[in-house]
Formats: C-alpha cells, sequence, structure tokens
C-alpha cells in the first residue's frame, strides 16, 4: 500500500528591503497567474517609507504626509504606514485548498502574530471588529486578558497597536496582508489616523522594551503563518 504524500508546506520567501508599487503588482500578477496546483507561498520583506490607503480609505485620514509617497491600493481598509524596521509578510494563500472561509483566514493572521509576539515574552490582544493586534501600554507582558468594554467607551484606552492588516480576496485567492511594527521610527504615524482612528498610538518591539533583530522577528513571522496557513 503507498504511503500518503506529506503535507505540502507554504514556501517561504524573503525578499529584502523592496519599494512597495512593484511588490504589490507582483502579488497582483502571481494570483491572477496561479491555477488551482499552484504552491501556496509567503513573502517576506520590509519597505521603504509610504503610506497606503485601502479601498474605502477616506482622504481625511490623511492628516500630514510631510513627504512621504501615499499609494492607492485594492487592500481593504484604510490608510497605514510601512517603513525600515516592520516586518511585512503577504501570504498568497488558496483559501480553497485550506478549506475555509476569509473570516477565518484572518483569525489565522492574527493568531501567527499572537503567537510570534509570545515568543518575545508580549502578549498580543485583538479589539473586536478593529482587525489587527495590540498590546498594553502600560504593561506589554501582562497575560490578563482585556476587560470587556463598555459601551461607548474607548476600545483602545491604554492600547499600542503593533501590527495592522489588510488583505484582498480574489477567485478565493489572497494577497496584501500584515506588518508587525519591530524597531522603527514611529513619527510619521502622527501623520495619519491609523487604518482610520484618530489619536490610535501606534507601538513597536523596541519602544515597548524588546530587543530584537528584524531578521528574528521575520523568521518567527514566516514559521508562525506557514504553520497556520498550511493544508
Amino acid at each position: 500500500m503507498a504511503e500518503a504524500a506529506a503535507p505540502v508546506r507554504v514556501a517561504l520567501r524573503s525578499l529584502g528591503r523592496v519599494d512597495y508599487a512593484p511588490t504589490l503588482e507582483a502579488m497582483r500578477a502571481f494570483t491572477e497567474a496561479r491555477a488551482a496546483d499552484t504552491p501556496d507561498e509567503i513573502w517576506l520583506c520590509e519597505h521603504p517609507s509610504v503610506y497606503t490607503q485601502g479601498l474605502s480609505g477616506k482622504a481625511e485620514h490623511v492628516l500630514n504626509p510631510q513627504g512621504i509617497p501615499i499609494v492607492q491600493t485594492n487592500r481593504g481598509g484604510q490608510v497605514t504606514y510601512h517603513g525600515p524596521g516592520q516586518v511585512v509578510a503577504y501570504p498568497l494563500i488558496d483559501l480553497q485548498r485550506l478549506s475555509i472561509y476569509v473570516k477565518e483566514y484572518v483569525f489565522r493572521l492574527e493568531q501567527a502574530v499572537i503567537k510570534t509576539l509570545e515568543k518575545f515574552g508580549v502578549t498580543g490582544h485583538r479589539v473586536r471588529s478593529a482587525p489587527g493586534i495590540y498590546v498594553r501600554l502600560d504593561d506589554p507582558f501582562c497575560h490578563a486578558a482585556l476587560a470587556p468594554v463598555a459601551e461607548g467607551a474607548d476600545p483602545f484606552r491604554g492600547l499600542g497597536k503593533i501590527a495592522a492588516l489588510g488583505i484582498k480576496v480574489t477567485r478565493h485567492c489572497t494577497y496584501h496582508g500584515v506588518a508587525l511594527n519591530v524597531a522603527m521610527d514611529l513619527r510619521p504615524y502622527a501623520g495619519i489616523n491609523p487604518c482610520g482612528y484618530a489619536g490610535l498610538q501606534t507601538v513597536d518591539l523596541s519602544t515597548i522594551g524588546v530587543q530584537a533583530s528584524w531578521d528574528e522577528v521575520a523568521e518567527t513571522l514566516g514559521t508562525k503563518l506557514a504553520t497556520y496557513l498550511s493544508p
């Protein structure tokens, strides 16, 4: 009796520092050209400073770009910032192959970030209806769950956003992805309402006291994503 074939893991590709616009075009081309048997990939990279605006993005959320280019994209969500010192992961995944829908896919992306932060002793949190991962500003290493938010209260009070998420799904296949802040110049976030939320504080691992290299975080995030996104 023949042995069953081993499950095929997602291929990880490290692109280094690459410009945003050509990377977006490469993702789009990969997705449009792929067939049912095209292997899934996860691209890991960082970008020079750029603001990216989602399909539903509103111009008023760009406050003062100060010369940083703004690129219109076809992902969901509002405006965000990419820059050196941030790990950006682009999973190019066939959701039919995984037998999952978009909601579960988003959950797995966030779970991969949470597990990456866990390796560095940091507890990541979800905020309802606000995709991405957040940390407690007063104690990022506290393992306690967030308290329920009273109706009308600020859901981001006491939190800083450490990872942003924005995706595109076409013909059941994904591109765009997730960005995790490692050691950045965070000042450009003051030029926007991050992800459309005025006053939302953005942090990175460095500012909360974790000294980790870009390569170390990228390797960890890539491995976690591959684990959650492999058949």
